[in-house]
């Protein structure tokens, strides 16, 4: 079977399944923020009609300035792109026939990114039994590689490493002359969280790649933006093609910097969320990572195959993302996204009717 490779758009996977799509489903294979877009996105969207009949400003000017005064950097700083996956893109042609380590279990654009530019790839497992990042085996590994990708918040288990952790790795890559990508896609679902924008100054061989897409619900936008020494940052910069974000996503990201109460807002829903789903789990004998942000991986520790539970939750319209494509992972979890009470208050009776079923 070929297994969709991402996420979203449910069509292609009970298709690679060969099942009817139900009428009614929910959509828990999309690590979006349940609240949807803030208000002023509906509020002002009229006010972008008037910016379809002219070119986007190539260098997005505003928002960049808007984003190095939040970030507290110069705007040589950031480069804003197209969605994650460009930025992404981008620093695969940065690192073109180099070697690569990806911590694994960790988001598949990094290894098809570093593959498309003839890059050789290698994996440093984290233990997916206790969750340890294997940090000492980690810093042996990033001697003998050019390029170091580590998805904080990691997806999919949905763990977080604190910023002393992010600075010790800066400082030893520093040392062997290793550039560190830092994915932050879901950095400010986490509470508390504290920037690691400081830990540029280990030699300049850091890079912060952000979205804004999963936390303000705009991934039909697609809109994020990269964060690094203004030499490297340069470097990065002549691959993007011009005009690759449109002036609609640019207005957008605007609107969405300064939303600050709707992001507290957010992350108060999604703990009040976990939190209850987690008591819940726990009765029913689940296992679930120790997630600090919108998603989680999901196994039922009764069985040992967990493909059966997917098969009936998507028979019953609820759609988890499969684990197939994650190394480490294997299809031994599922990931599910955190919604809103309605929404799982129907994940907890099909959960329930599952664990009858299996009794």
């Amino acid at each position: 079977m070929k297994w969709p490779t991402h996420g979203s758009n449910p069509q292609f996977l009970y298709e690679a399944l060969q099942l009817d799509m139900p009428e009614s489903v929910i959509d828990f294979s999309a690590n979006i923020n349940p609240l949807g877009p803030p208000s002023i996105v509906k509020d002002r969207w009229n006010e972008l009609y008037s910016l379809v009949s002219d070119y986007p400003d190539p260098t997005a000017e505003r928002l960049t300035g808007l984003l190095a005064k939040k970030e507290g950097v110069r705007k040589e700083q950031i480069l804003v792109g197209n969605g994650g996956a460009e930025l992404i893109s981008l620093v695969g042609r940065l690192l073109s026939g180099k070697k690569a380590l990806i911590v694994q279990p960790a988001f598949s654009e990094y290894e098809e990114a570093c593959r498309v530019n003839q890059c050789e790839v290698r994996y440093h497992l984290m233990d997916v039994d206790s969750w340890d990042l294997r940090l000492n085996e980690l810093l042996v590994n990033l001697r003998e590689v050019d390029a170091v990708f580590l998805c904080n918040p990691n997806n999919p288990t949905g763990m977080f490493y604190s910023k002393p952790t992010i600075d010790f790795l800066a400082s030893e890559c520093a040392k062997y002359g290793t550039i560190l990508i830092i994915d932050e896609a879901f950095y400010d679902f986490v509470e508390g969280y504290e920037s690691t924008v400081s830990c540029l100054q280990h030699g300049g061989n850091m890079i912060i790649l952000r979205s804004m897409t999963k936390m303000f619900s705009i991934p039909g936008i697609r809109l994020g933006y990269l964060i690094a020494n203004e030499a490297l940052l340069a470097k990065i910069r002549e691959s993007k093609p011009h005009w690759s974000v449109n002036a609609i996503a640019m207005k957008v990201g605007e609107w969405c910097v300064s939303e600050s109460d709707y992001v507290e807002q957010t992350i108060q829903l999604v703990k009040q969320e976990w939190e209850s789903l987690q008591s819940f789990y726990r009765e029913q004998e689940f296992s679930y990572s120790p997630s600090t942000v919108n998603f989680y991986l999901l196994k039922d520790k009764k069985v040992s195959d967990q493909f059966p539970l997917f098969r009936f939750l998507m028979e019953k319209g609820m759609i988890p993302r499969h684990t197939m494509n994650f190394p480490g992972l294997n299809g031994k979890w599922l990931r599910l996204a955190i919604k809103g009470p309605t929404e799982h208050e129907r994940l907890l009776e099909v959960m329930s009717e599952w664990r009858k079923v299996e009794s």
